[in-house]
């Protein structure tokens, strides 16, 4: 299947405001979605939240079939929760460490989680290691097979990173973690939706994911797989009546699925727009939202190229629809800026935000350029005819 632009711009309202080119930041949503989420707020408001939630409970139980069938697993192995560092979080934080395990990681790691990494070594002792890269500038297999001991507790790479076009060899990585039977926990924030996604291809235990950005779904979504085989493993950091059952005045039992990782107040309007997000993506192909992505991220790079003074900041093997660029003598955030004049939205990785990479690369911060298959060549050609004349 290929993509219908004109289809696809249609049913994007934004499309006819901005050019946006931060999808790894929140996309636009599409028509349905908006629709969705619209549509349950006002049934809330006429009927109230808890008879709203009642009547739609087919479409909320709906969404753990579609991130099942988006990423090849089963529904009790899905939480739905608020964003996807709320998802890694529940997952890190249920990991049993003690003193002396080690954390295998990467250059690319999101702030949020290396922080995380560092309050769990803080408080348990656990030492975090970090896997160099390899020539190409993706996580290096080779070095994370020679790391690989019996003290190794988990592996957790970010699969695409904030900071730009890099796919790092998930599942790669993968046959590492089930070769040693280690836990492997993988951040899909930036590559759910851009691309497919098969957990059990990528061999991954985890599996944390937002809705807002490629997958085109509302803000303060997310969900978390974990595999069946770890839950008993995974005690989740805090629980309340739904992820558990108090069933004596001394006792209680936590729930056998991943719903463990939820709890009970829940933003159904949010949740039944992710599901609808998911059903819209799948209606028109991964493969297909693949192919588009990548051809538009690699014209754009292409176009920038000939820009004097700017400088594409790309790694890997295999590139995605995040293109990340600098500008000799400006700082990312004026760039930023002069283009929302002109209706066109990017966004600023800055250095704080994968410190280990920015650093070791002597860079402070960087454009995002991020598309998806509603954008246009036509927007590519107008987004380089801005940038030229502002530089």
């Amino acid at each position: 299947m290929t993509i219908d632009l004109e289809r696809a711009r249609r049913e994007t309202p934004g499309c006819e405001q901005v050019i946006h080119f931060n999808n790894a930041g929140a996309a636009l949503m599409p028509r349905p979605v908006l629709d969705a989420v619209i549509g349950h707020l006002q049934l809330e408001a006429h009927m109230g939240g808890y008879e709203a939630a009642e009547r739609a409970r087919p479409a909320i139980e709906h969404v753990y079939d579609a991130v099942a069938e988006l990423i090849g697993c089963h529904r009790d192995e899905v939480a739905l929760v608020e964003n996807a560092t709320r998802a890694w979080d529940m997952a890190f934080y249920a990991i049993p460490f003690a003193e002396g395990d080690r954390i295998l990681t990467g250059m690319a790691e999101y702030a949020s989680n290396y922080i995380a990494f560092l309050q769990v070594a803080r408080r348990t002792g656990v030492r975090i290691e970090v896997i160099p890269n390899d020539e190409h500038g993706q996580i290096s297999v080779t070095a994370l097979r020679q790391a690989i001991d019996e003290r190794v507790k988990l592996i957790a790479i970010t699969h695409v990173p904030t900071n730009g076009g890099l796919v790092n060899p998930a599942a790669a990585v993968g046959r590492v973690a089930r070769e040693a039977g280690i836990l492997y926990l993988l951040d899909a924030c930036q590559s759910i939706g851009q691309m497919p996604i098969d957990v059990n291809a990528i061999g991954c235990d985890i599996l944390s994911a937002t809705g807002r950005k490629f997958l085109r779904g509302p803000r303060g979504t997310g969900f978390l797989y974990v595999r069946r085989e770890v839950l008993h493993r995974l005690e989740p950091p805090f629980l309340d009546l739904h992820a558990a059952q108090w069933t004596a005045r001394d006792r209680y039992e936590i729930r056998p699925d991943a719903r463990r990782f939820e709890s009970w107040e829940a933003n159904y309007a949010g949740h039944i727009g992710l599901g609808v997000a998911i059903d819209y993506a799948l209606g028109w192909g991964l493969e297909a939202i693949w192919a588009r992505v990548t051809d538009l991220a690699a014209t754009l790079r292409r176009q920038l190229e000939d820009i004097p003074g700017v400088t594409i900041r790309d790694l890997g093997t295999t590139l995605c629809g995040i293109v990340s660029f600098t500008v000799d003598g400006r700082d990312a955030e004026t760039i930023r800026k002069q283009l929302a004049r002109h209706r066109i939205n990017v966004s600023v990785s800055q250095q704080s935000s994968t410190r280990l990479d920015m650093e070791a690369r002597g860079l402070s911060d960087l454009v995002r350029a991020s598309v998806h298959y509603y954008n246009s060549e036509n927007e590519i050609e107008r987004f380089c005819a801005t940038l030229r004349s502002i530089v």
